[in-house]
């Protein structure tokens, strides 16, 4: 037996739900229930009533929101080792020396992050809804973190002023885009839409036709008149782009623009990890308490 359907077969078994995100491996996309983006795949864990287990073929962060939002669920992270970078540049204490710098600015975290930290925020949102949430709140002056760019975006977008935390936090795989990649792009198919992330770099989203999450990249691409795109975002996304899109084009904007942590998780590191049980998620209720209420919040944001 094929170890996909090993894995197909553990699932309904152990009454397990896999959830992809859109930049893991193609195979492991397949042997997905769903592929999306976080906000997505994190709306997917609270619905399936009927699973006991949730096995995130992501990084950290995502697999630790999975468990703060189910805490009666076993939650599994097939690779411990998978861990965002960008999560990493945040610390619970600079929140906290931000808030005595502004006291009274809200602090908006991107799920990028870890749960201490999210305890430790008003309300967390994806580059799928950050826009929408920063709108939601009365104050002006906003701590945002750990992405300098998608507050640039997002203070583009609203006019309000987002004070970042740190100063410089970065997407390492985002950072690679250059807008040069693109124009050479752009002469061998002229009539190609771009489309990028908002953690891209200023001048990337400037050169950009859409700026938009994986999910709004993929909803945008089936309703475009375009038969061309070039992309700028992890190269995962694109398995699913040409998967709901056939006759479409779809060129990574840099070849080399792949996440390593994100590809971690390979079938056998699933498979291990479904029949053993192991690498399970757990986050301390008094973290927990906390950050599920800044995750809850985000969900209250309408989009």
């Amino acid at each position: 037996m094929a170890l996909a359907d090993k894995i197909l077969k553990l699932k309904k078994e152990k009454k397990a739900i896999i959830l992809a995100h859109n930049y893991q491996r193609p195979e492991i996309q397949e042997v997905a229930d769903y592929v999306g983006d976080s906000i997505e795949l994190s709306r997917k864990a609270i619905v399936e009533k009927d699973a006991e287990m949730i096995v995130f073929c992501a990084v950290d962060f995502m697999a630790e929101s999975a468990a703060i939002l189910n805490p009666k669920k076993k939650v599994l992270l097939p690779c411990l080792g998978a861990r965002c970078p960008m999560a990493q540049m945040i610390t619970v204490d600079e929140i906290r020396r931000a808030k005595i710098k502004y006291p009274g600015a809200p602090v908006v975290l991107y799920v990028n992050t870890l749960a201490a930290c999210k305890a430790e925020c008003d309300i967390c949102c994806t580059s799928a809804n950050a826009v929408e949430v920063i709108r939601s709140l009365k104050e002006e002056t906003i701590l945002f973190g750990p992405d300098k760019n998608l507050a640039e975006y997002v203070s583009e977008e609203t006019g309000k002023k987002l004070i970042p935390i740190p100063e410089n936090g970065f997407c390492p795989t985002h950072l690679l885009f250059q807008p040069e990649d693109v124009l050479v792009l752009k002469m061998q198919h002229p009539n190609a839409t771009v489309m990028v992330h908002p953690e891209c770099s200023r001048e990337m989203r400037k050169v950009a036709n859409f700026i938009g999450s994986t999910s709004k990249m993929c909803r945008y691409a089936k309703e475009s008149n375009a038969q061309d795109f070039i992309v700028g975002t992890e190269e995962g996304i694109l398995n699913r782009l040409r998967k709901e899109n056939t006759g479409k084009n779809f060129y990574l904007a840099y070849e080399g623009a792949i996440c390593p942590n994100m590809k971690l998780t390979t079938l056998d590191r699933l498979y291990a990890s479904l029949k053993e049980e192991k690498n399970v998620v757990k986050v301390p209720e008094r973290i927990a308490k906390k950050a599920r209420t800044s995750l809850e919040r985000m969900f209250e944001v309408k989009n």
